[in-house]
């Protein structure tokens, strides 16, 4: 099974941690931030992964060379001559995503116990072009998703925006918001959608305003499973306390 790591982060709500490194080697209980993260995604059956780089990328090639590679085939999705954010990143990795099989996502500053395979197996079930991992949590930007958990829109509660139709989301009743958690399940369909989206947008464009233009047309899940987990963004200085503990405990 194919896996993309995003690793090319600046991370700029970590300096001055970041200011010599790249976020995905701040170290967490004795071990960065991306070796958590490939050890996780590879205990769940993902044993080809792609990893993107940009800030201090060489750091990251070294690593994972003197590790070699943690056991993986692993490909490096080069972004330092341009940080592409996280839908340019994903066509950057084409090469190595595509095909038969679909492909998860991880944030490498997101660090949590969730079921990996039973989050793949669910977007097999339900074959959708992208599935989401949601939460309940409070933020201020919320996906929107209906009874069947398929996504419908997104708001700002701190504007009051709504997208991609306004009125009829402000009309429509009963539409669940929930937290994006930093993990999808992508089909590999995805790719002449994202290229199309690449001519009118740029070479460097978000995912989050793609799966909002594109739930009109095309299915797109959430997933937000019954069963108890732990999740923690490990991208700001004040959980990073927490998640060592996490990690310690688990």
């Amino acid at each position: 099974m194919k896996a993309l790591i995003f690793a090319a982060g600046l991370g700029t709500r970590l300096r001055p941690l970041t200011d010599d490194r790249p976020k995905a080697m701040v170290e967490i209980a004795g071990k960065p931030m991306l070796q958590h993260v490939i050890e996780r995604v590879a205990a769940a059956g993902f044993n080809d992964i792609t990893i993107n780089i940009h800030h201090y990328g060489q750091m990251i090639i070294d690593f994972l060379e003197k590790n070699d590679n943690f056991g993986v085939n692993l490909h490096i999705s080069d972004e330092r001559g341009m940080l592409l954010d996280t839908g340019g990143g994903i066509l950057k990795a084409r090469q190595w995503l595509d095909g038969d099989e679909p492909f998860l996502v991880h944030n490498t500053d997101i660090i949590s116990t969730l079921d990996l395979k039973a989050f793949y197996d669910y977007h097999v079930a339900h074959d959708a072009l992208a599935t989401i991992l949601v939460k309940e949590r409070k933020t201020q930007r919320y996906f929107l998703f209906d009874e069947d958990d398929r996504l419908c829109g997104w708001t700002n509660k701190a504007t009051g925006e709504f997208k991609p139709d306004p009125e009829k989301l402000r009309e429509r009743g009963g539409l669940k918001e929930l937290a994006f958690g930093g993990l999808h399940v992508i089909s590999p369909r995805i790719f002449p959608h994202l290229e199309r989206y690449r001519r009118q947008e740029g070479e460097k464009f978000s995912i989050t305003p793609f799966y909002i233009n594109e739930c009109k047309h095309h299915l797109i899940h959430g997933y937000h499973p019954d069963c108890d987990y732990q999740w923690l963004d490990i991208g700001k200085p004040e959980t990073l306390a927490l998640a060592q503990q996490l990690l310690e405990e688990n």
